[in-house]
């Protein structure tokens, strides 16, 4: 598994200046490329040579010791950078679900105020339908009651 880094990452990863990792990449100690005008490094190569070599001089068991610490540094690298990704991948995961859910939220409202709107419209012709209809019933009462009052004075007059 190939792990690719930024250079500004990297640099940042492993506390060396810019100028100098772009040296070491032009001197072929690094594996890196350029993409999109942005160089990346290849982590797990860089550990060989960013760790200091011990000589010959110590012998079997201390080539032995520094190739295990070697082995153990490649793993942790390997194991942070895969922590890393996961993060970055579950970041990503929860930016789309809170994407998701604030579209679904924004439909809601939307559809919330568009019911509000079909409310109030019907709201609206209701209160003049029953203007309209308090204003005939007025028109009735008095109507009825000149009727009988005319009623009442005629038959007043008979008797």
């Amino acid at each position: 598994m190939q792990t690719w880094l930024s250079i500004e990452e990297f640099a940042k990863t492993v506390n060396k200046d810019l100028a100098e990792i772009e040296v070491m990449c032009e001197e072929n100690k690094l594996v890196s490329r350029v993409k999109n005008g942005v160089r990346y490094i290849e982590a797990a190569s860089a550990t060989q040579v960013l760790l200091p070599q011990r000589g010959q001089s110590g012998g079997n068991e201390i080539q032995h010791s520094s190739q295990d610490a070697m082995i153990f540094v490649e793993k942790t690298i390997g194991t942070i950078l895969n922590l890393h990704e996961k993060v970055i991948d579950a970041k990503d995961e929860t930016l789309e679900a809170l994407k998701s859910e604030n579209q679904f939220l924004k439909e809601g409202l939307l559809s919330m105020q568009e019911l509000y709107e079909d409310d109030r419209k019907a709201i609206e012709t209701l209160t003049k339908q029953l203007q309209i209809s308090q204003e005939e019933l007025e028109f009735v009462k008095r109507k009825y009651k000149l009727m009988w009052g005319k009623a009442i004075e005629n038959a007043a007059k008979k008797d």
